[in-house]
């Protein structure tokens, strides 16, 4: 069966220096990515699963840098998970 998809230039460019470096068809790496992306849909919860691009608005940015530069300390759940104790 063949399937005809517009992608970015970028996604093309990938896939076929992957292709090349690796020495197998793009059908090969199109399939199997179909597949793995298939079945991460049926068996991981909906909100496990990150969309390939994201975007950020001004507004989120702002956000997200001030929670990643700021020191904050870690729960009280962070700090049992790391210790190891059962």
């Amino acid at each position: 069966m063949q399937i005809s998809a517009q992608i970015s230039r970028e996604t093309k460019d990938r896939l076929e220096s992957y292709s090349r470096a690796h020495g197998v068809k793009k059908q090969f790496v199109i399939e199997n990515a179909l597949l793995h992306f298939l079945r991460a849909l049926d068996e991981l919860p909906a909100n496990v699963i990150l969309p390939p691009r994201l975007v950020v608005t001004q507004r989120s940015g702002r956000r997200l840098a001030a929670l990643i530069s700021g020191k904050r300390k870690p729960t009280r759940a962070l700090v049992e998970l790391m210790s190891g104790d059962d």
